[in-house]
């Protein structure tokens, strides 16, 4: 489109869209998408006090308590794009006379077209009582604020609604560890989405994890003096509990249309066309507002489907809204729940095929035409794997590529009836929460030349919804690559051409125990920031060596056994084994946190961080932290972080099992394992779980006989509920599993994957699991028990190896020519605590030009302003500086040194026989950090790579190789007689060209 056809400012038609949800906001991008013309200034008003986030995603907040973390866009992408947003205002009335909506603020904004997407309010039925104190709904985020603070104080929890909104605060009820109670009207849970039979699983599998549920239950009165403490029901039975969540279906929002004489539906929702066109022609309906051909959608895609028609309609286009599938994709409670297509049919023109396994918990039903040639819908239970083939099958007139029976319970030959994602049509939606088909897909991988499963989720928006269509869209990607010639491996990196399963065989068969033996044996080059660190991980779980033995294959947490936080200080995390710690252990962190004003907090995992320690500070300050009886907490390794514990049976009245004691018991045993990731474990000492056992790599829940063992949970950004491996285990067998889980994992994960990625992808999954651990299916137990009891005999705290070894202190000093120390980051004050500042953006430049010189010209990308800085220093006049002797630099590593008053990082890269040496502070986040860096080759290019955030620099060049904005400073190196010299002018000189933001001093001066 041409500027000639931009629509100028004073003649943009005005769209008012009432409401920001996640409906509201697709409106808005999609319009943006589309009005190539800018005909259009979009205005719209958000009630609540954020902008609009991921409410099909709400509960993970109990999760993370950050509501960030579930917004959908930055509240600045609003104005960016033009939008003007109003927060916190709600649109109370419309003018249709004069096309003017007025907000509770007072402000009144004329429209040309307006959009309603209010969408929906809880339905809470008319009880009495309903207005007691510990009653809530679950909508918004504030609601669950007020649930998690109420439930702090409460035992039990009644949910009322068994549908999908109900289980999902049921799951959350749960996750608060409070006993959680189900009340469902209906005959069956989930009535609008499975079957009767199909419930009963659902039931049994949730009545399994002790949650209860009240079926065709009606009730009549919330009890309580004030505040809520039971409900009765209309069959004269009663249940107590402490608080009570209503989530027992929705609403729409149609009190705005209804107010100002738009039409609604005799049950509400304002009525709209096939375009979204309500009875006022200048005003429309999308999402859960809209009743449409007698339906209001209480799910997303419909709505982002409605959004989409009507943006394209208001720029010109001509589409229409005919109905939405209402197929879906759930996991509730932890239980894979999905239904697709025509679910509900029960006709006599239709012909159903049910597959049940009572003893796995799952249930398919599948329903055909009467020929078997097409699947019409199905409803599928325990395991939804297949959801996203059989839900485009239902969809497409094609016939079936197999007979019903093996569309059900797969061939004879015992494979899976069901071709590949590369099978299907072109026109196969994928994606039904972004409407994405294949064609759209596996274009965009072809034309856009995407090369990672990232890339195609950013630019398709494909698998960015619920998620469920992820394992379709890895399918197309991967044929995608295979019909390119391009080779999908997993490989370690391009220095082996191995997994990381492959290599730990290699390294345990040929007993290789040091880096350059692996390199020899079996890789290229000299490796880089990927693979050092895989093979240091492999070297520790197999030979236990001191990480010292392998300091430079080491990322910089593990290098210096702490964590690297902003600006090159570090965190202290000591170990507390189960979470008990003594009085007298808490004075010495205090004394210690207090001495060298470190920020203090308390951790997720039961113990205390203390923030802020400088690198030449940390051996003083875990002496001190090991004579008071403390040792390493391995926060900074890919190894057994902690294993939680509730109090257990040694105080709580409800306790079952001692899991205080177990967790002390087990942290010990596998304290300092090295893992291809961190590891996490608990032990809760009854079923309320306050230990929360089923959200870790390892956990266990005491019961009347013994422990139930859970394996590959996971909390974080993608949480994973536990799977359950044995039931009512003695401690000494739940150790054994242990072992062998843990070994088994070690042995077979790929680089950087977590116990709940490695078992999805597993073959064979929990099953597969089961007949290693517990069966010894491969016969190979007694390895993997020797395997970890050689571990735990030659467990050594790291922090005690380096306190009591002048050799292994002096790697901490913070420069090898001069006993002088600088501070690394400037600090603020906040909440009594000292922390550091904010970092600047990305891209924001310290120096912007070249001092000293008539043709300075400020420069858009740092980079720009070093390769300029390399150049002056070509042109000064330098001389041969000694820094230090070759001992003072360890092998292919790094160390630093103090000129004048700037920091130099110089490298021993002893594997090629060079040295190098670069300006310490990396230009992205201007931290003095690069020495402490792995150093390695991109193809033969010697690097470093930073080891805040792996921005990885040519030693030669010292451009960035991975961002071509950033660059760093380079100088000449040589040796003569083991001393070590840098070719550099003098200080002043070399000051005034590189300015401020190499000083180390600068920290405390700006």
């Amino acid at each position: 489109m041409s500027e000639m056809n931009i629509v100028p400012p004073a003649e943009k038609q005005t769209i008012v869209v009432v409401g920001n949800g996640m409906v509201g906001l697709r409106f808005c991008q999609k319009l943006l998408e589309f009005d190539l013309q800018q005909q259009y200034r979009i205005v719209t008003f958000c009630e609540e006090i954020r902008t609009a986030y991921d409410r099909v995603g709400l509960t993970k907040y109990f999760e993370h308590r950050d509501a960030e973390k579930l917004t959908l866009v930055d509240p600045s992408w609003y104005t960016q794009s033009g939008i003007e947003i109003h927060i916190g205002d709600r649109v109370e009335r419309i003018n249709r006379e004069t096309k003017t909506v007025h907000s509770t603020k007072g402000i009144d904004i004329p429209y040309d077209k307006l959009v309603l997407a209010t969408g929906s309010t809880p339905f809470v039925p008319p009880v009495k009582g309903v207005d007691k104190k510990g009653v809530f709904v679950y909508r918004t985020i504030e609601d669950l604020q007020e649930i998690i603070e109420f439930a702090q104080t409460a035992k039990s929890a009644a949910v009322i609604g068994g549908g999908l909104l109900g289980l999902e605060a049921a799951k959350a009820a749960y996750d608060l560890g409070l006993e959680t109670h189900v009340v469902e009207f209906a005959p069956r849970l989930m009535a609008r989405q499975v079957d009767e039979k199909g419930s009963l699983y659902l039931v049994k599998k949730i009545a399994g994890m002790g949650v209860q549920i009240h079926l065709q239950k009606s009730s009549t009165e919330f009890c309580g003096n004030g505040r809520v403490t039971g409900i009765n029901f209309q069959d004269e039975t009663d249940l107590n509990v402490d608080m009570i969540i209503v989530s027992a279906g929705i609403r729409p929002r149609d009190e705005l249309a209804r107010d100002c004489g738009v039409v609604v539906g005799e049950r509400g929702g304002v009525l709209i066309d096939n375009k979204m066109q309500t009875s006022d022609p200048d005003i429309y309906a999308i999402g859960e507002v809209a009743l449409h051909e007698g339906m209001v959608y209480g799910l997303v895609a419909p709505g982002y489907e409605m959004a989409e028609a009507l943006a394209a309609n208001l720029t010109g286009d001509d589409r229409q809204f005919m109905g939405a599938d209402m197929s879906t994709k759930l996991k509730l409670m932890g239980v894979d729940v999905a239904s697709f297509g025509d679910y509900a049919n029960e006709s006599d023109d239709v012909v159903s095929m049910v597959f049940e396994d009572p003893f796995s918990g799952e249930y398919k039903k599948l329903i055909f035409n009467k020929e078997g040639t097409q699947l019409l819908g199905g409803i599928l239970v325990g395991d939804a794997s297949d959801y996203g083939t059989l839900s485009i099958l239902a969809k497409s007139d094609a016939p079936l590529p197999c007979t019903p029976q093996e569309l059900l319970v797969g061939s004879k030959e015992g494979s899976s009836a069901l071709g590949g994602a590369d099978s299907m049509p072109d026109d196969a939606q994928i994606c039904s929460c972004n409407n994405v088909s294949k064609e759209a897909i596996c274009s965009a991988i072809r034309v856009q030349e995407l090369c990672s499963l990232g890339d195609v989720k950013s630019c398709t928006n494909a698998g960015t919804g619920c998620g469920g269509c992820i394992p379709l869209v890895t399918d197309l990607f991967n044929a995608e690559m295979e019909a390119a010639g391009i080779e999908v491996n997993n490989n370690l990196c391009e220095h082996f051409a191995f997994s990381r399963t492959e290599l730990f065989n290699i390294i345990k068969i040929k007993q290789l125990k040091k880096f350059d033996d692996v390199i020899a044996e079996c890789g290229a080059g000299n490796g880089c920031e990927t693979c050092k660190p895989a093979v240091a991980s492999i070297l520790a779980s197999l030979w236990n060596e001191h990480l010292f033995e392998h300091a430079s294959l080491q990322d910089t947490n593990d290098r210096f056994f702490a964590n690297m936080q902003r600006g090159g200080l570090y965190s202290i995390v000591p170990r507390v084994p189960g979470g008990e710690i003594t009085p007298e252990k808490l004075i010495v962190l205090g004394k210690i946190g207090k001495e060298y004003n470190l920020y203090t907090k308390i951790t997720g995992g039961q113990r205390v961080d203390l923030f802020g320690a400088a690198l030449e500070d940390l051996p003083t300050i875990w002496e001190r932290l090991i004579d008071a009886g403390f040792e390493s907490g391995h926060a900074y390794g890919k190894s057994l972080r902690t294993v939680k514990s509730c109090v257990g049976s040694t105080w709580c009245r409800y306790g079952i099992g001692d899991s205080v004691g177990f967790a002390i018991r087990i942290e010990e045993r596998y304290r300092g394992l090295r893992s291809p990731h961190k590891l996490k474990g608990a032990v809760s000492g009854c079923v309320r779980e306050c230990a929360e056992a089923q959200s870790k790599d390892f956990g266990l829940i005491a019961t009347e006989n013994g422990y139930n063992l859970y394996i590959c949970g996971n909390g974080g950004s993608k949480p994973r509920h536990a799977d359950l491996l044995a039931s009512d285990l003695d401690e000494a067998t739940c150790i054994k599993y242990i072992d062998r889980f843990l070994m088994y994992y070690i042995q077979t994960a790929d680089k950087l994957t977590r116990t709940s990625v490695w078992l999805e992808k597993l073959e064979g999954g929990l099953d597969h699991v089961k007949e290693v651990v517990i069966d010894d299916k491969l016969g190979i137990c007694d390895e993997l028990e020797r395997m970890m009891q050689f571990q735990v005999e030659t467990y050594k705290c790291e922090w005690t190896e380096v306190v009591n070894d002048p050799e292994k202190r002096r790697w901490f000093e913070q420069f090898v020519n001069t006993d002088d120390n600088e501070p690394y980051i400037e600090m603020i004050d906040q909440r009594g605590q000292q922390r550091p500042v904010d970092w600047k953006s990305d891209g924001e430049i310290v120096q912007l030009s070249i001092p000293e010189r008539e043709d300075a010209t400020p420069f858009k990308y740092q980079a720009e302003v070093a390769q300029a800085e390399n150049q002056l220093l070509t042109e000064v006049e330098k001389s041969w500086v000694h820094v230090g002797t070759v001992r003072d630099f360890p092998h292919d590593g790094g160390a630093t040194v103090k000129y004048g008053e700037i920091q130099i990082a110089v490298f021993n890269f002893s594997s090629r026989g060079e040295w190098y040496a670069t300006q310490q502070m990396c230009p992205h986040k201007q931290a003095f950090v690069l020495s402490r860096g792995i150093i390695g080759d991109a193809e033969g290019v010697p690097k470093v790579a930073c080891p805040l955030h792996k921005k990885t620099f040519s030693l030669d060049s010292g451009n960035c190789l991975n961002d071509e904005e950033y660059a760093i400073n380079v100088f000449p190196v040589k040796v003569e007689d083991h001393n070590v010299f840098l070719e550099l002018p003098v200080p002043e000189v070399l000051n005034e060209i590189l300015g401020e933001k190499m000083c180390a001093s600068t920290v405390c001066n700006s």
